[in-house]
């Protein structure tokens, strides 16, 4: 299994969820766990996905997720999991 986290953060609106899981199930990414919550007016949420049957790179997966949260206004960030356990390591 391939993991990735995906973090997004940003104000409040209706869709954040739908325009980034939609963008994922179009590149065949499989959502493995999700948290999402508003703190006051900010929305923001991670999850967690196994990208092993993805039908496009990592890089135009994270470049595509990047667009999607320009064009819904949020920041929308992309790690490999590996990556992201070994910068958090203590």
């Amino acid at each position: 299994m391939e993991k990735i986290i995906v973090s997004v953060i940003g104000r409040d609106k209706v869709g954040i969820i739908a325009a980034t899981t939609r963008t994922l199930s179009e590149a065949n990414v499989n959502i493995l766990d999700i948290s999402q919550t508003i703190m006051q007016d900010y929305f923001t949420m991670i999850l967690v996905a196994d990208i092993s049957g993805c039908r496009v790179s990592f890089a135009e997966l994270k470049e595509s997720l990047k667009k999607t949260g320009e064009g819904i206004g949020m920041q929308i960030n992309t790690q490999r999991a590996e990556i992201f356990d070994f910068m958090h390591r203590i």
